[in-house]
């Protein structure tokens, strides 16, 4: 983590002109407006926020997205009072179940989140799926989009993160666009040949939309979706590593501790905070561009940048998250402030918390649905074999390979913290019975 007077504090502009700090939007009869993060829009003539009455200056904070994201990060908004209005795909979605405001709908209808959006004071995500072209018809009604559609693009389009990071200086995999077969032959002859790595440069995650090729003749399945085709090198790579970063709008940003993300079948399966063995070098390079692509892209909350730690001492970014992420879920009980807590600070321009870990070692581990579904009667084993672990279930049904939550140990033995979880995580997917 970045050692500053601050702690890992790295505002890259200050505030100015706050004597003191007032609350953004309030009115002087006790209502809200928009000014200072869009255009002016009074809640109503009675002085209402939200669904507050008149004088309770909480704000709603509208999550669109009902995942395990939007659940945890609705948590962290207890203990502050921010209430949370969700809107869901259904109300079975992990978030609808504890979320006491959700509205039902899609999220690709511009009428239902223009609806949605009243008695908001600032709308986030717990994906990046919204069309852009709709967060800006919201920016344009005056409400607040965090982050904005102008940040957001660079998650949900790789071709455009690529194009960006590359005009910012920020190192990646040898890429370019290509479109069809032939072309990925092309690609493949002017570096090093095959394989390589074709990705749908929307709609992907969790190693879907993702493609390693040994030939042309292996190349066409992407092109059917109908979307552009991002080309890349396929990186000899160490290990993966995660820089987690987190921006207000002010411009405060605070690093946790660069990790080792390890993957099984494309998807998150541990991650180890600090990541083990890691230059030093490296860990402040990291952190470097991490908060550099935040500053740079405008992006407000939280950011993830999934990295490679090349066999060559290098590091190269994979991919941009611009929301909580499976990476920083050992911050829930690792870090002096979560990732989820920091990201209800930065929507709302609150000061950020210290990121900072609490112990030498954490480490998350993905409880995946397998075989046996009857996960509670687990918990007798695990709480009673390690009194300090964290168990985190989101409330999904259990389905083979899904992720239906995570457990965080921690310590000061890395063996003996690893050990913990992984057992953990095991004995409540029924892989381990003793």
């Amino acid at each position: 983590m970045l050692t500053t007077p601050l702690a890992g504090f790295l505002p890259d502009r200050l505030p100015t002109g706050r004597e003191p700090r007032k609350r953004r939007g309030r009115t002087a009869e006790g209502g809200w407006n928009r000014r200072g993060t869009g255009a002016a829009r009074a809640r109503n003539p009675a002085g209402e926020c939200g669904r507050y009455p008149r004088g309770v200056t909480f704000p709603v904070v509208g999550m669109v997205g009902g995942g395990q994201l939007a659940r945890m990060t609705h948590e962290a908004g207890i203990p502050l009072g921010i209430r949370f209005k969700l809107l869901s795909d259904t109300p079975q979605d992990s978030a609808a179940q504890v979320v006491s405001d959700v509205v039902v709908g899609d999220y690709r209808d511009l009428d239902t989140l223009r609806e949605f959006a009243r008695g908001c004071d600032v709308i986030t995500f717990d994906h990046e799926h919204v069309p852009t072209e709709h967060l800006r018809a919201l920016e344009a009604d005056g409400i607040p989009v965090r982050p904005g559609p102008d940040a957001l693009v660079h998650a949900q389009d790789k071709g455009v993160m690529r194009a960006k990071l590359d005009a910012i200086g920020i190192p990646c995999p040898r890429h370019r666009i290509v479109a069809d077969p032939a072309d990925v032959a092309a690609f493949a002859a002017e570096g090093e040949g095959f394989p390589v790595v074709l990705k749908t440069v929307r709609g992907g995650y969790d190693g879907k939309g993702v493609w390693v090729v040994g030939s042309e003749a292996e190349a066409d399945a992407p092109f059917r979706a109908g979307v552009p085709v991002l080309a890349e090198e396929k990186v000899d790579y160490v290990r993966e590593l995660a820089a987690n970063v987190v921006r207000s709008p002010h411009g405060q940003a605070v690093a946790y501790p660069v990790v080792e993300s390890q993957q099984v079948d494309g998807v998150c399966d541990t991650v180890i905070a600090p990541a083990p063995g890691l230059d030093q070098g490296l860990v402040l390079k990291a952190e470097e561009m991490a908060l550099t692509i935040a500053k740079e892209l405008g992006v407000v909350g939280h950011l993830a940048v999934e990295l490679f730690e090349t066999r060559d001492g290098r590091i190269l970014v994979n991919e941009l998250a611009m929301r909580p992420h499976n990476s920083g879920h050992w911050s829930m009980d690792g870090a002096i402030t979560s990732q989820f807590a920091n990201h209800v600070r930065a929507v709302l321009d609150l000061p950020l918390g210290d990121p900072r870990p609490r112990a030498p070692w954490t480490v998350m581990v993905n409880v995946l649905g397998g075989d046996y579904p009857d996960m509670y009667s687990a918990y007798l084993h695990c709480m009673a074999r390690d009194p300090q672990l964290k168990i985190h279930m989101y409330g999904k049904d259990v389905k083979p390979g899904r992720k239906v939550g995570h457990v965080n140990t921690y310590g000061d033995d890395l063996d003996d913290v690893l050990e913990r979880a992984r057992h953990a995580a095991g004995y409540l997917r029924g892989t381990i019975t003793e």
